[in-house]
């Protein structure tokens, strides 16, 4: 079972595992003319040759094994339709099994049918892994880069952050000096977040032995001295979940502010939402823990809903939202959030009767209590 600071490791992405990648700077930047592209073969679209000037392109980095790159693949169509002779998206398979065959990933795309409607290929010989994904200092896909009319890549992230920055590229009207400066800044302090999980760990509360709390106030000292140093900091994943963590066991209250800070916050990277809820749970068993703090929870799924709604389960997070909503004596709310998850559940193609026969039986227990 991995612990819950190291679940911060884990975004909703894949994790790629590369030596020495995480202290090298990036050959490959916001700005920089975008390098070539080179595939092993085409599977589905009109092969690509080149960027064309004036014409704006995502590459898109997937692979068939990886889950979250499957889940964004319609999302990935719907830009293409949306964008249809203004956007070219291509899809380039990377980092396979070396016994991986292009008959099976083709298999795949085929598999996938109107979800996966754009140019595919397979990269040669990890030529664009390491020319693209690699050299930007990328970790893991699905990762999405945006050619602007120049040649240039004008954006690299999530591939569902797309509908946010293709639209002020067409119109000329995205400032990469601004983006390539938010990059480098981006990089700087989750170089300083790493370095202060490496410095606190020593610190880690433990929910099965309570009482070493003297260790919690030395690491809220130390803490406050990387704050004070890097104000940014404070609300950055890692550092803000040890603090929330350390609080939480001496003062709910004030940790439950911070919380809320916390879950609202994005810095280098989305709010650690996916550790708040695993904090709170692990310790809801050892501690008695306010209201309060279990609703935070609840609306730490309600975060993981509207940020990535293509890669969460979004029936069992609001069933799992319900179920904190009535542990903090909110009645109301958890009829709601469980109304949601029938809801959802019944609005998938297929879905289990057995879910759905729990979903049904919690949500009469809530109404009839």
């Amino acid at each position: 079972m991995r612990s819950n600071f190291q679940l911060l490791l884990l975004l909703c992405i894949i994790t790629v595992t590369t030596q020495g990648q995480e202290t090298q700077s990036p050959s490959l930047n916001i700005g920089d003319p975008a390098p070539p592209l080179r595939v092993r073969g085409w599977i589905k679209g009109t092969p690509v040759q080149r960027f064309e000037k004036d014409k704006v392109c995502v590459v898109e980095f997937w692979a068939t094994w990886c889950g979250p790159c499957r889940a964004v693949m319609p999302h990935l169509t719907a830009l293409a339709n949306e964008y249809k002779d203004r956007v070219t998206i291509l899809g380039i398979d990377i980092l396979e099994e070396k016994t991986t065959s292009m008959a099976k990933i083709k298999a795949f795309v085929d598999s996938m049918g109107h979800r996966m409607d754009y140019h595919v290929a397979a990269d040669d010989s990890n030529f664009m892994t390491t020319g693209w994904l690699y050299a930007s200092g990328q970790q893991g896909i699905p990762t999405a880069y945006v050619v602007n009319q120049e040649g240039r890549v004008a954006w690299i992230g999530y591939p569902t952050r797309l509908d946010e920055v293709l639209p002020k590229i067409l119109n000329h009207t995205w400032d990469i000096k601004k983006t390539f400066k938010k990059r480098i800044f981006d990089k700087r302090l989750a170089d300083l977040d790493d370095s202060a999980y490496y410095k606190l760990i020593s610190f880690r509360g433990d929910p099965e032995m309570l009482g070493n709390l003297h260790k919690q106030d030395s690491a809220l000292l130390m803490i406050d001295e990387m704050v004070r140093m890097e104000p940014n900091l404070k609300y950055a994943p890692r550092v803000g979940i040890y603090t929330f963590t350390s609080i939480l066991q001496t003062n709910p209250q004030k940790a439950y502010e911070f919380g809320k800070v916390l879950l609202l916050t994005s810095t280098y990277e989305d709010p650690p939402y996916y550790v708040l809820k695993s904090v709170i749970e692990s310790y809801s068993y050892k501690l008695y823990l306010p209201a309060e703090i279990y609703e935070l929870a609840a609306e730490a799924y309600k975060v993981e809903i509207d940020l990535y709604p293509e890669t969460t389960d979004i029936p069992k997070d609001y069933h799992k939202m319900a179920e904190w909503y009535w542990r903090a004596c909110n009645r109301s709310k958890a009829i709601e959030a469980e109304q949601k998850a029938i809801e959802a559940l019944k609005g998938k193609e297929k879905f289990s009767q057995t879910d759905l026969g729990a979903f049904e039986s919690r949500l009469l227990q809530y109404k009839k209590m």
